[in-house]
């Protein structure tokens, strides 16, 4: 088709049309709306994102279940309905497919190993198992360490499956918490579905 015939159809008389082989170069003006009505597979992003922390320092020794959280206040609004916290054990909004990062900070002296514990249970509780685990050292007096684990966790049902937090450390260490900025404490994401 010649220059001349494409400018002689008015921009009106085409109703309907497939366009092939053209190049987005090519197109130009206003394009119609596009309605996403009919779109399948795409998901909301993330929906559910929370904060717990530990909110005083306290002496722990040995393999213990934290026991004692506070949701974050300070400058952070839960995405979703967030968790819920019963005697350290935590409960999950929803199903899916959930990122758990936990962080300790603590101070200790002479201590060969300092750990935090992410502990799950797919049976609302009559057993835990490790799902993710790591360890430091104090090889000096009053030493602060830092530990930080993750893991992804199936969430297929809210009743079941749940988590808890443990620190494991030889002897007696002081685990570093505040009410006011996160030292020790933990974040979810929900990632996806089921």
């Amino acid at each position: 088709m010649s220059q001349t015939e494409v400018q002689l159809i008015k921009s009106s008389s085409v109703v309907d049309g497939d366009i092939v082989g053209m190049s987005s170069s090519k197109l130009s003006g206003a394009l119609p709306a596009i309605s996403g009505a009919n779109l399948t597979g795409i998901t909301a992003g993330i929906t559910e994102v929370d904060n717990w922390r530990i909110p005083t320092t306290y002496s722990t020794s040995g393999d213990a279940v934290v026991t004692s959280w506070e949701r974050n206040d300070s400058n952070f609004e839960v995405i979703g309905s967030g968790m819920t916290e019963s005697s350290g054990i935590f409960t999950f909004p929803s199903t899916g497919k959930y990122l758990i990062m936990a962080s300790l900070n603590a101070n200790a002296t002479n201590v060969q190993y300092i750990g935090i514990v992410i502990k799950y249970t797919e049976n609302d509780g009559s057993s835990f198992t490790t799902r993710a685990q790591n360890f430091d050292s104090a090889a000096g007096t009053n030493y602060f360490v830092s530990v930080n684990t993750q893991t992804i966790f199936d969430v297929v049902n809210t009743s079941t499956h749940k988590v808890r937090f443990h620190t494991n450390v030889q002897g007696s260490t002081t685990i570093e918490g505040v009410s006011t900025a996160q030292r020790s404490g933990f974040t979810f994401i929900r990632l996806g579905d089921t």
